[in-house]
């Protein structure tokens, strides 16, 4: 059995009735619209953010969750689609999990606005329900994923990032969500036991970390992952391995480093002569450890929780975040 599937067993029924009502949650009145929700819908992912809704409900509330965790799931689904349409236009991306994105076949303006337009019922749905409390932490996950791209655009043209400047970028740009996951699972069936849903919240946020520096460790192997060896260096993105190797080489180095990342980007023997210095200078190594790292705080913080197939099910999930192929 995968892995995945091995984690999904124990809330197998939830994420059954969870896809229904998340198609119902998408639907419109405009025919265009609903063309375009089908297409997403059909091609999701693995669908890891509702699954880590609903084991952290189940988790905590003894096996048990409600409607306000099947709206906690729609919701934060509904919020991760949008964010990934308009990063398909923002970076003018053709393809999306192997399959044309939405502003290859439907071009720019409508993909905006599709992005706009799921967002507004990721909204709505909390508001309609007087779901307050899902609906700020939603909406604090939404601000900071702006502001982590924004601060790593503002970056990147400098490439002066320090290490503490990339893990605040990750934090707010990807680990975000994955504790906004988690917290709206604890909130949905303990709503008034803040210590709880914090807890959680600062589980995902861990998670979010280690998955971030396991993507962009792939750029720096071969694994089949669907993204090219070697695509943040040509796109000028400043990851962990290259920040490490950046402060431990001498200034005659890390002058050749930048000018390649500079100017140089697009030359694959230069990129690949970049990547073998980062390796040798054990940047990939450093990278791996603070992955570890977080994965273990992650662990602790699940200890205190009883036994549950939940638990184990979340433990798994967490040590796939880092053992994936892809």
């Amino acid at each position: 059995m995968k892995i995945t599937e091995e984690i999904k067993l124990p809330i197998a029924q939830e994420m059954e009735l969870f896809e229904e009502k998340f198609r119902i949650a998408m639907s419109s009145k405009v025919a265009l619209l609903n063309r375009i929700t089908h297409y997403i819908v059909n091609r999701k992912g693995k669908q890891m953010r509702p699954m880590f809704v609903f084991l952290t409900a189940k988790m905590i509330a003894e096996g048990k969750v409600n409607e306000r965790t099947y709206r906690g799931a729609s919701v934060i689904e509904l919020i991760h689609t949008a964010t990934l349409v308009h990063d398909d236009v923002v970076d003018d991306s053709n393809k999306r999990r192997g399959f044309f994105s939405i502003n290859a076949l439907w071009k720019n303006k409508i993909a905006v606005l599709v992005g706009d337009y799921l967002l507004s019922k990721g909204l709505l749905l909390s508001i309609d329900h007087n779901d307050f409390d899902l609906l700020k932490i939603i909406s604090v996950a939404v601000r900071e994923m702006s502001e982590g791209e924004l601060l790593q655009i503002e970056k990147a043209r400098r490439l002066d990032i320090t290490e503490a400047v990339y893990f605040e970028i990750i934090r707010q740009k990807t680990a975000t969500l994955i504790a906004a996951c988690c917290s709206l699972g604890a909130c949905s069936v303990a709503p008034n036991d803040h210590e709880v849903v914090e807890k959680m919240r600062k589980f995902g946020e861990l998670i979010g970390m280690a998955f971030q520096i396991k993507d962009d460790l792939f750029d720096y192997t071969d694994d089949a992952i669907g993204k090219p060896t070697g695509i943040d260096i040509k796109e000028q993105k400043m990851t962990l391995p290259l920040i490490y190797t950046l402060n431990h080489c001498t200034p005659k180095e890390k002058s050749w480093i930048i000018n390649s990342i500079k100017n140089h980007n697009k030359d694959k023997k230069r990129v690949a002569a970049v990547i073998q210095f980062v390796k040798d200078k054990n940047g990939l190594t450093y990278a791996e450890q603070k992955m570890l790292q977080f994965q273990q705080e992650a662990l602790v913080l699940l200890e205190e929780f009883p036994e549950s197939d939940y638990k184990i099910a979340l433990v798994l999930m967490v040590n796939y975040v880092i053992e994936r192929k892809k």
